[in-house]
Formats: C-alpha cells, structure tokens, sequence
C-alpha cells in the first residue's frame, strides 16, 4: 500500500530532522520503503510518499524520530490510474 506522510517541523525548523538524516541516515524497518519526498519552500512540511504492507512498520518508524520537534500524519492513498479503473464502470451509469 501506499502512504502519503506528512511531516511537520516546530517552528519550521527542519535543521535537527536533517541533522538526524546525515548522522545516522535513514533507517528503515525492513518492508517500509521510500519512495519520494518533497518539502515546502518555507520548511514548514515534508511531503513523502512511502509504501508498505504493515502499518505497524510505521509506528516503529515514527518512534526513531522522538525529541527531533518534528511529528507526523500518515494518510493511506490510492494512485490516481487505479481509482480510475474502479470509477470507470460508474461512468457510465444514470444519475441517482
């Protein structure tokens, strides 16, 4: 499955988020994959995308970060191709 994770930094300050990733790098539990990420200009947010079958993997994840004023909200999608495939058979089909 995938995963959209948003991370926020107190008071925009992503510094010790990325002090943390070039000193200890970024660790994993094994079946939670990276797959991108993207951060707002003002360093408010990071937006990343992940994937992974066990939502717990999160949770273990999630706790390497304790302490570093950064927290996160993980929301499961869908890709845009594959919810079309389950809209299109509706497409077609009268207004209720």
């Amino acid at each position: 499955m995938l995963f959209m994770v948003i991370e926020r930094f107190r008071d925009d300050d992503m510094v010790p988020v990325y002090r943390h990733l070039r000193d200890a790098g970024r660790v994993l539990p094994e079946g939670l994959e990276y797959v991108d990420s993207w951060i707002e200009p003002n360093f408010s947010r990071c937006f990343q995308l992940m994937r992974c079958d066990d939502v717990r993997l999160f949770q273990e994840w999630v706790l390497q970060w304790r302490g570093l004023g950064v927290t996160f909200e993980i929301i499961p999608v869908v890709p845009s191709k594959e919810t079309r495939e389950v809209v299109a058979p509706h497409l077609n089909a009268a207004a209720a």
